[in-house]
C-alpha cells in the first residue's frame, strides 16, 4: 500500500482503499502492519493503540475471535493525504454465532504513503448464517464480487 503516497486522486484513493481490504483479507497481523508507520496511532471501537506491534497484537486478538473473516471496503472521502471508508465485515464465533460488523474508518498518510493515523468506528450485528453475503473463499475478494452498495449493505 505504500507506493501510493498523498495527494490522492480519486483513483489512487480507490486503489488504496483496495489495498487495504485485500491486506486485511489476509489475516495476516504482521503483513497488514506494514503499511502503517512504525509509530502509528489507532482508535480501534475503545481501544487506543499505538505502532506497529501494538497493532500485530490488537489483530492477533480480532482473527483469533472473528473466525471466517471477510470485509468489502468502499471508499467514502478523500482529500490530500488522508481517505475515509466505510465497511463491513462478516465473521462467527467460536460457538458458530454470526455477525456482520459495519464500520466507518478515517485514516491519515504520511507522505511516504504509509498510514500514521486510523479511527476505526464499528458496530456488531447478529446474523443468521443464511443472511451472510460474503461467501467467497477465505482471502482476497474476488473481482467480480459485487462491492457493499451493489449488496445494498
Amino acid at each position: 500500500m505504500n507506493n501510493l503516497t498523498p495527494p490522492f486522486t480519486l483513483e489512487t484513493a480507490i486503489q488504496k482503499t483496495r489495498m487495504a481490504e485485500d491486506s486485511w483479507n489476509s489475516r495476516e497481523p504482521q503483513r497488514v502492519s506494514l503499511v502503517y508507520t512504525e509509530d502509528c496511532y489507532w482508535r480501534n471501537r475503545s481501544e487506543f493503540i499505538t505502532g506497529r506491534q501494538e497493532i500485530v497484537s490488537l489483530l492477533t486478538r480480532k482473527w483469533a475471535k472473528e473466525l471466517d473473516y471477510r470485509l468489502i471496503k468502499e471508499l467514502w472521502s478523500y482529500t490530500d493525504n488522508r481517505i475515509a471508508v466505510r465497511f463491513a465485515y462478516e465473521w462467527h464465533d467460536d460457538s458458530g454465532n454470526w455477525f456482520r460488523s459495519y464500520g466507518n474508518e478515517n485514516w491519515e498518510f504520511g507522505d511516504d504513503g504509509l498510514m500514521q493515523r486510523r479511527f476505526a468506528c464499528i458496530n456488531d450485528m447478529p446474523i443468521k448464517e443464511e443472511e451472510r453475503k460474503f461467501h467467497w473463499p477465505l482471502g482476497t475478494r474476488p473481482a467480480e464480487h459485487p462491492s457493499l452498495s451493489e449488496l445494498g449493505l
